[in-house]
């Protein structure tokens, strides 16, 4: 993948070029959410960089689609802040070995986020209607029509789980610890979030993100020491 804007221009026609406008028209379908504002963002914090005309217009070439499609995917999927994703994306760029962190699976650059049906979920993980149902009712997973990665990585680990006995009922209370856990992040980001312009608002996104990813290694960590005191 190329890593400037202009080695990106370099391989592309100026005809090929598009404008924010023509951007949002193409990505919008997939991220409903996705906004004039967003797409700045992403440019301030240089994880896609569009070349500018000599009047001062951003353009995107077609490797900066899916660059963005890339980005937002990750986001959407994997729950990742910006800054996990722009190492990785320059992890790409520079041709080193790219995981993404916490289990999740390498994503192509080219790769579309998933959006399955109900059927083609419960095939991909070997799950019962039953358990996806249990599932929904314990609010483990969403009542969706389509279902992302992360509720195949969810849905696949309580296939797992109840080999155990470990059913969606019992992890009630890890939904109950999660909605604390928003609740602190967003009295953290109060301040922030009463300022209603754009750049608050994407910038709220993604400290959400980094403060989840923060809260996950700190519950991890505590996971890990119990163990070790019931190994000793």
């Amino acid at each position: 993948m190329p890593r400037t804007a202009a080695a990106r221009s370099s391989q592309t026609g100026p005809s090929d070029l598009l404008t924010i406008g023509q951007v949002l028209s193409r990505l919008k379908p997939e991220f409903p959410d996705l906004s004039n504002s967003k797409l700045r963002f992403l440019e301030e914090r240089e994880l896609v960089t569009p070349v500018r005309t000599p009047s001062g217009y951003r353009k995107f070439s077609p490797a900066d689609v899916e660059r963005l499609r890339f980005i937002l995917g990750l986001q959407r999927d994997h729950y990742l802040p910006l800054k996990v994703i722009r190492q990785h994306l320059a992890d790409l760029d520079a041709g080193r070995p790219a995981s993404l962190p916490s289990g999740a699976a390498p994503v192509s650059i080219l790769t579309h986020g998933r959006r399955l049906g109900r059927d083609e979920l419960l095939r991909e993980t070997g799950a019962s209607p039953a358990l996806l149902d249990e599932a929904v009712s314990a609010s483990l997973l969403p009542s969706a029509g389509r279902y992302g990665d992360e509720a195949v990585s969810v849905l696949s680990a309580l296939v797992e789980l109840g080999r155990s006995g470990i059913e969606p009922r019992h992890l009630r209370p890890v939904r109950a610890s999660v909605d604390r856990e928003l609740g602190l992040i967003e009295t953290a980001l109060a301040p922030l979030a009463r300022k209603h312009d754009a750049a608050s608002r994407a910038r709220v996104a993604e400290l959400s993100r980094e403060l989840a990813a923060q809260v996950d290694v700190v519950r991890s960590g505590l996971v890990r020491s119990a163990l070790g005191r019931l190994d000793a």
